[in-house]
Parts: structure tokens; C-alpha cells; sequence
């Protein structure tokens, strides 16, 4: 891949009120779809505490973000792990509490970390924890877009809109992009999108949500999970791989409208203003 400095530069978080709604698994075929398109893309697992993206790639991390922070290393590159199609995985830890609960200092470091990668990058994806935590909300006001994975159930759809709640009221992000998850058929999803949708029209109206995908429950994504690789990867064909190749291929054509081209120093700026 050639150089990409100066290509516009976006950044994504993936984000869910609840846990059980598939979000890393979207978090993890969009970046290896993106990164199928020829895009040098970061995946950020900034499930601090409870990460598991690694896994869903079928890679084991030697070192990871709990390095990082520790000072057992000191560049982020020291913790990048190679996915497939030249995605990058930033790994965190998984079953340490600390890192779900990093100290002021502890989270300047890790903004300085990312501060000084200094490859070409094209678009970087971070897949938060779910619920409302402070690091959530720190990551979703420092991207340019805010994706919200949802799937057909009550606690999923209440969750999902108290996310954009606190995310709204209390830290000024407008737009969400939708992304419904795990679907039966298309009906349900369209039913899924009006119920939120009506909900913050009566009392966040000045909220927008775009619908961004509908993802059907397939045989084949839940093979790929048993396999740990991206059902984009794997079958690439099968129902929901069409949808995240979709998507991916919408999100990149996006991106040459962009207006930022300072790479990840833009996200880097925006978590310094949130810390």
C-alpha cells in the first residue's frame, strides 16, 4: 500500500448500551472489510477490562495496552499486533480491572502513546465497551462518527438510547449512525429503527440517526466466530458479509469528503480537549 498522509483521515467508534448485541464482532469485519479495500486501517480495542477482539481475529498478543500503561513497553508499536489484509489491532487486556478503571495519568499516557504513531493511517475503528462508562464516552466524543449496535430486544433498544442520552445531554454529540444487529428479517430491523427513532424525536430532538446497517442473523457469521476468524474474511458472500462489505465500501467513499487529513493526531487532540 502506498503512503497515505495525505489522505483524509477518519475515525470510528463502535459503541452499544448493552453487552450481548454483537458489537465487537461488527467493531472487528468493518476494519478487516475496510482493510480489504486497500485502506491502512487501526483497530482500537478500548474494551479496557473485558477485550476480546484479538480473539475474534484468531490472534494471540504478547504484549498489550496493560503493557503500555505499565511501562513494561514504550511505543504503541511495541503492542500492535498484524491482522489479516494489513489491519492493525490495538490489543488491550482482558480480566484486569485496573484498565477499566485508568487514572488520569494513566489515560494522558495512553493519549501520548497514540500521539506518537506516526505511520500512515487511513481510518481508525474503536471498539468501546458497552454502557455509558467515562472511557465510552471519552472515545465517542473524540471520533468524527459514533456508530450504535442494537439489536430486537427491549433492554437492547431502552440501553441503546440512554447511550445516546448521556452521550447527547452531556457531551454534545448530535449525530448517530445505526447499526441493527442479528436481525430475523428486514421488517424487524425497520420496526427496530422507527421505535428508536421515535423515542428520541419525543425527547432528544435534536439528536439525527441514520440508519447505517441491517445485519441478518447468518449460519455462516456464527461459523466464522466458532473459527475465530471475520466472516468477511471467511465468506465473504454469506448474508451478513455482504452488509459489512457494504458498509465498508459506503464508509470509504465518505472518507474522500472528509476535511481532516492530520491522521490520528485529530483523534489524539480530541481525547486530550475530553481528558
Amino acid at each position: 500500500m502506498q503512503p497515505t498522509r495525505n489522505r483524509p483521515f477518519q475515525s470510528i467508534a463502535i459503541a452499544s448500551g448493552k453487552g450481548g448485541v454483537g458489537k465487537t464482532n461488527v467493531a472487528v469485519n468493518l476494519s478487516v472489510a475496510l482493510a480489504r479495500l486497500g485502506r491502512n486501517v487501526m483497530l482500537f480495542d478500548a474494551d479496557l477490562g473485558l477485550a476480546n477482539a484479538d480473539l475474534m481475529l484468531g490472534l494471540r498478543p504478547t504484549k498489550t495496552l496493560h503493557d503500555l500503561v505499565a511501562g513494561r513497553v514504550e511505543n504503541l508499536e511495541d503492542v500492535l499486533l498484524p491482522g489479516p489484509d494489513g489491519l492493525l489491532l490495538v490489543p488491550s487486556a482482558s480480566g484486569i480491572g485496573s484498565m477499566a478503571n485508568l487514572t488520569p495519568a494513566e489515560h494522558l499516557g495512553l493519549i501520548r502513546a497514540f500521539s506518537s504513531y506516526d505511520k500512515p493511517l487511513d481510518i481508525l475503528v474503536v471498539d468501546t465497551a458497552a454502557g455509558v462508562h467515562d472511557s465510552v464516552t471519552s472515545f465517542c466524543k473524540a471520533v468524527q462518527q459514533v456508530f450504535v449496535v442494537v439489536c430486537d430486544e427491549p433492554a437492547s433498544l431502552t440501553d441503546a438510547y440512554a447511550l445516546i442520552k448521556v452521550l447527547h445531554q452531556e457531551h454534545g454529540v448530535r449525530r448517530f449512525r445505526i447499526i441493527c444487529n442479528m436481525l430475523r428479517d428486514i421488517e424487524s430491523g425497520q420496526r427496530l429503527m422507527r421505535k428508536l427513532s421515535a423515542v428520541c424525536a419525543s425527547y432528544l430532538p435534536d439528536v439525527v440517526l441514520e440508519t447505517a446497517a441491517m445485519i441478518p442473523m447468518d449460519e455462516k457469521l456464527r461459523l466464522a466466530v466458532q473459527k475465530r476468524q471475520p466472516v468477511v474474511s471467511l465468506y465473504p458472500g454469506s448474508p451478513a458479509g455482504r452488509v459489512f462489505n457494504d458498509l465498508a465500501r459506503r464508509i470509504d467513499a465518505a472518507r474522500g469528503g472528509a476535511t481532516d487529513v492530520g491522521g490520528i493526531g485529530f483523534f489524539v487532540e480530541r481525547l486530550l480537549q475530553g481528558a
